[in-house]
């Protein structure tokens, strides 16, 4: 069955989170901020959060120095997942990653169905590693970024999360 081992002690993970937009500020950054809110009230540590524009150079640049941070463990970025010229997030992350986790954009696509039904099949949330960092990318909409950090993050990157989850591999992501 799946849950929490309240035997096994709590680790706050370190995470970076990225908002892909040509327009957001940090004062309208209302996903990028609900998913700050949600790491931190989960016990995690927001480490950084910035605001990247839609070019694939920049996203990947971003990905890079945060991939190459020893602070940082988790990437989960919003925006620019969908099928426009400017959404290159999914093409960014590909670049970078050393290993896909095709699981998290099936799943997530799986929950979003049950609430805005065929429309799911637009986004292109994807998730993967490289260089023992995790990388998420979900779409920029903020009942996205609900659906993927309630349903799907919050419970991987608790290392009590049975019957497994992302957390417990960290140690063993640079094998």
């Amino acid at each position: 069955m799946a849950g929490i081992d309240e035997s096994i002690p709590f680790r706050a993970l370190r995470i970076a989170v990225m908002t892909v937009s040509d327009t957001r500020t940090e004062e309208d950054d209302r996903s990028g901020a609900i998913l700050v809110e949600r790491a931190e009230a989960a016990g995690h540590e927001v480490v950084e959060k910035k605001i990247v524009r839609d070019e694939r150079e920049a996203l990947e640049a971003q990905l890079r120095a945060w991939i190459a941070r020893t602070d940082v463990e988790v990437v989960i970025a919003t925006g620019g997942t969908g099928v426009t010229g400017r959404d290159v997030t999914p093409e960014a992350f590909e670049a970078v990653w050393e290993k896909s986790i095709p699981g998290f954009g099936e799943l997530f696509r799986w929950i979003s169905f049950q609430k805005i039904a065929t429309s799911t099949i637009q986004s292109r949330a994807c998730g993967g590693v490289a260089g023992g960092t995790y990388l998420f990318a979900l779409p920029g909409s903020t009942g996205a970024v609900k659906d993927g950090w309630d349903e799907i993050l919050v419970h991987q990157l608790d290392v009590r999360h049975r019957p497994c989850n992302f957390a417990e591999l960290i140690p063993r992501l640079r094998e």
